[in-house]
Parts: C-alpha cells; sequence; structure tokens
C-alpha cells in the first residue's frame, strides 16, 4: 500500500491521509484535496507535490480551485533540478511546459523547496523516530486506520511541543 499526508507547512501538521493500493499518486489528487478542505474547512492557498503527482488534468483541477500549484512535470535529479532552465513559454507551450517553467524561476524553485522542510521531515519523522517503515495490518481499510492512527500520534506530538514551548515562552 502506498502512503500519503497532506501537512501544513507551518507546524508540520498532517491535515489529510490516504491509503491506496496504486503506485501512481496523480490518481489521487482531488481525493487528498478533498481530504484537505473536509479536514480544514478550507482549501490551501498553495500547493507543492511531487512529480508523481503531475498530470495536465491535476494541474487544471488545482488552478480551477484558485490553488497555486508547484508540481514538476518530470523528475530531475537534484544535479538536473539545480542546473536547469525554463524553456520561453510561447502560445503553442503545454501545461506541462507551463509547469516546468514556473517550477524552475527563482520563486517556484524556492516554493517548491519547501518541500523539504514539511512534507519530507515528517515521513522521516514517522519512518525513522516512530520506526513506522511497514504496515502490519491486512486489508486497505485496516491499513487506513493505521495510517490515521501513526498520523494522529505525530500531530499530537507535534501540538503537545508547540503547546509545551508556548507555555515556555509565557
Amino acid at each position: 500500500y502506498n502512503a500519503q499526508a497532506a501537512v501544513d507547512s507551518e507546524y508540520q501538521v498532517i491535515v489529510a491521509t490516504m491509503v491506496t493500493n496504486q503506485a501512481a499518486d496523480s490518481q489521487r489528487l482531488e481525493d487528498m484535496v478533498r481530504g484537505i478542505e473536509e479536514n480544514t474547512g478550507q482549501l490551501p492557498d498553495e500547493m507543492s507535490l511531487d512529480a508523481g503527482y503531475y498530470s495536465d488534468t491535476n494541474v487544471e483541477i488545482l488552478e480551477k480551485k484558485n490553488i497555486d500549484v508547484y508540481m514538476p512535470p518530470c523528475r530531475l535529479k537534484h544535479r538536473e533540478y539545480r542546473d536547469a532552465q525554463p524553456d520561453p513559454l510561447n502560445d503553442q507551450s503545454t501545461s506541462r511546459d507551463r509547469m516546468k517553467a514556473k517550477v524552475l524561476t527563482d520563486e517556484g524553485r524556492a516554493k517548491y523547496g519547501l518541500r523539504k522542510e514539511t512534507v519530507e521531515p515528517v515521513f522521516g519523522q514517522i519512518k525513522e523516530c516512530r520506526g513506522f517503515r511497514r504496515f502490519s495490518m491486512r486489508g486497505q481499510e485496516a491499513c487506513e486506520a493505521e495510517w490515521s492512527f501513526v498520523s494522529a500520534a505525530h500531530n499530537l506530538l507535534k501540538l503537545a511541543r508547540y503547546g509545551a514551548k508556548a507555555m515556555a515562552e509565557q
């Protein structure tokens, strides 16, 4: 199963989760956005997603919802990404061309780079600090419950640490 999570950029709190038996993340984007809206009562202003979520349809969906999206249309190695330059855009440019150019601007690189400070640390903390590397349950419904439990534990620890820090500052 493939565990997915949407993470708040300010506090690294998981705001939506999903488990799927599909390898491609791109097929689950609408469900994740719906989960974010249901759990928080609003849509995000901005989303950074890895290349696995890319499809022209997904870009269209997010743009129609007025979500500023940063999602590279292809995987690039770190050195390739660092050295890549956006191609000039014109009337014939595709959605893929426009997204690649957007992600390769200085602003796009900075915003997409925030994933290293938001989503990736959360998965690292869950895997390394909590030792959760695979599901122990069988069946998608059971795995969804397990992932929700792991995500809730992560959130409670974040909230406890934030609350303790806020109390100490008073």
